[in-house]
């Protein structure tokens, strides 16, 4: 019964982690960066990955060794609705993710990012989509817990 509740208490962690890092880049990012707002950044977005990574991980152990039993969740059309909507996600992530990296070059040579108005609003755009795809996360999660749509 403990573990179940440290799995838990992981899986939000990191959860809360996700969330938090994607906020700070939607806060942080604008066009005109000074190199250290670039950095930041570009290792809040190294956080974040790693933060999803470790909820997929968690994740997946509560599904299959602990909470409620796989069969509970494998049956629940509420919890491949969640799935779906993380791996998109995840995939929304990739754009911003990418260009971030390529700042590297710049930020090597102690210079801030040229980041264009396009690619400016691309970025915010999905960063955008990203933060309502975990609102909507947060909106199927509890129903899921309960049994709803199972």
């Amino acid at each position: 019964m403990i573990i179940n509740s440290l799995m838990a208490t992981l899986h939000h962690i990191f959860a809360f982690a996700v969330t938090a890092t994607l906020v700070y880049e939607f806060v942080a990012f604008r066009k005109n960066l000074t190199v250290e707002e670039a950095r930041r950044i570009l290792h809040v977005d190294s956080a974040y990955g790693i933060s999803a990574g470790l909820l997929i991980v968690v994740g997946l152990l509560r599904v299959f060794f602990f909470e409620k039993g796989s069969a509970f969740y494998l049956n629940s059309n509420m919890y491949w609705i969640k799935m779906a909507l993380f791996i998109i996600v995840g995939l929304l992530s990739i754009y911003p993710t990418v260009r971030f990296l390529k700042w590297r070059t710049a930020l090597k040579e102690n210079k801030a990012p040229e980041i264009t108005d396009d690619e400016f609003k691309r970025i915010r755009l999905f960063v955008h989509l990203e933060l309502t795809g975990i609102v909507l996360i947060l909106l199927v999660a509890p129903m899921m817990a309960r049994g709803i749509g199972a």
